[in-house]
Parts: C-alpha cells; structure tokens; sequence
C-alpha cells in the first residue's frame, strides 16, 4: 500500500480519535461543573502506527486489504480512573451513548491477562463524517486505572523490545508487579471516601478563589482602585488563615459588594 493511500485509509480514524476524546473530556468536565466527582480523570487516544497495523495482520495471517476488518484497534481511546469502582460507572456511559454502538466488551479485570494485564476493553462502532461522506469504523476503548495504566504501559515497551522472546525472569517480574498493582488498587479502594473527601475540599477551595479573583478583577472596571487593593490585600490575608469557613464568608461579603457596584454601575448607565 502507498504512503498516500496509508493515509487516506487512516484519517478517518483520526478524526474518530479526535472527536471521542473531546466528547470524553466534556463529560469530565460536565461533572466537574456540576461539583460532582468525575470517575474519568483522564482521556487519551491514537492511531494506531503503520508498523503496529502490519505486525498484528502478520499475526492474524490477514492481508493488508483486511486491515479494517481484521485489526479492531486502529483507533484507540484511553479512558483513566482513579480507582477500580470508577471503571463500572465509565462503562455505564458508554453503554448508553447513543453516538456508540458496542460489538462487544473485554473484560480483562475480573479476570486478567497470563501476563498481569488489567483493563476494561469496549469494542464499538463510530461514524464520522468526511468530505467523501459518512464512515462507519470500529474503536477500541480502555478504560483502566491509574495504577493499572503505568504498568501496562511498561509491559507495552518490553514487549516491543523482545516481542514474543521476553526472558522468563523478566516475564516473572512483570508479574509480581502486576499483582502489586492489584494491591495498590485494592488499597486506594479502601481509603477512597477520604480520598474523595480531601479531592472535593481541595475544588472547593479552588471554586471559591477563582471566584473570589474573578470578583476583584471585575472591581477593577467599577470601583476605586484604591479601594479594590484594600479588598485584595485582605483577601489575602484570609488566604493565608487556611480556613474554609473563613474563605466562604469572605466570598459571600465579596458578592454582594460587587453586586452592588453592578447596580451603580447600571443605574448610571441608565441615567
């Protein structure tokens, strides 16, 4: 196949990538604007490379003009979760998608792979549309932990270094390590409920600043300078105390006095 018909072949995939992974990071963020903690926390995706596509056809015994049909994972999506849980929640959404038909789902979780590999693998159809038209194509989506991510990824990598001749002591390792990382996810799912508690303060506490400095900076337009760096200067006064009451009293005080140069500030207009 030629270079040109290569990517010819492959852009649509491309673009298959680049749409899923926007409309994944707007569900993140649709839960971060509501305050509601997100069981995505990251979001990744690629085309698979040219060399990738021929190792695995060769593998499968499949001709190049089967590549669409034969390799299911030309374009992938890696969703990222905190902990084990999320990942049921993740599958939920995709399952009622209505922008993703699901061929079928891999479960290599409940039970993993010879190697320690572990993550959730969705196999749906997408359509994207192209200047040439409408394409129906197959995506492989991952969904697995942050845990189960870093590890996976090292295996990839020894993997493509030794393909199928990894040494045994190595492949022992690998291994152990995976049976670690189980360790680790089964630990953070026993602490999650303070983890989440510490992550909900920590964006709370970030909502309220942002606020706060979006307050000030609009004060700026309205109010006497002097003024509005004694406010700052207070500000950070409360900043400095660490405490969240404190904060929020600060913010509430801060809104109804900018609200009010709001007001002034319209009735002049209008006068």
């Amino acid at each position: 196949m030629e270079v040109q018909l290569w990517r010819e072949t492959l852009a649509p995939y491309q673009l298959a990538v680049d749409e899923l992974v926007v409309k994944f990071n707007h569900v993140k963020q649709q839960y971060q604007d509501a305050k509601m903690y997100s069981p995505i926390e990251a979001v990744g995706g690629r085309v698979k490379r040219v060399s990738s596509i021929l190792e695995k056809l060769k593998r499968k015994g499949a001709e190049i003009s089967e590549l669409e049909e034969k390799v299911e994972d030309i374009a992938g999506i890696r969703l990222i979760c905190q902990f084990v849980e999320d990942i049921e929640t993740v599958v939920k959404i995709i399952r009622e998608r209505e922008d993703l038909e699901i061929k079928l789902e891999k479960d290599y979780i409940t039970k993993s792979k010879p190697s320690g590999y572990r993550s959730y693998h969705i196999i749906a159809y997408y359509t994207v549309h192209t200047i040439k038209g409408s394409k129906r194509l197959e995506v492989e989506i991952q969904i697995r932990t942050l845990a189960m991510n870093f590890w996976s990824t090292i295996e990839h990598s020894l993997q493509y270094k030794y393909r199928e001749h990894m040494p045994e002591e190595l492949r022992e390792r690998l291994l152990r390590s995976a049976e670690a990382v189980v360790a680790l996810d089964n630990e953070m799912a026993s602490v999650r409920d303070e983890i989440m508690d510490a992550q909900n303060s920590n964006r709370q506490k970030a909502n309220i600043i942002s606020d706060i400095l979006n307050n000030i900076e609009n004060l700026y337009y309205v109010a006497n300078e002097r003024e509005v760096s004694k406010i700052q200067n207070e500000f950070f006064k409360v900043y400095l105390q660490d405490d969240m009451n404190t904060l929020k009293r600060f913010n509430k005080q801060l809104d109804i006095i900018a609200e009010t140069y709001r007001a002034q500030s319209v009735q002049g207009y209008r006068s």
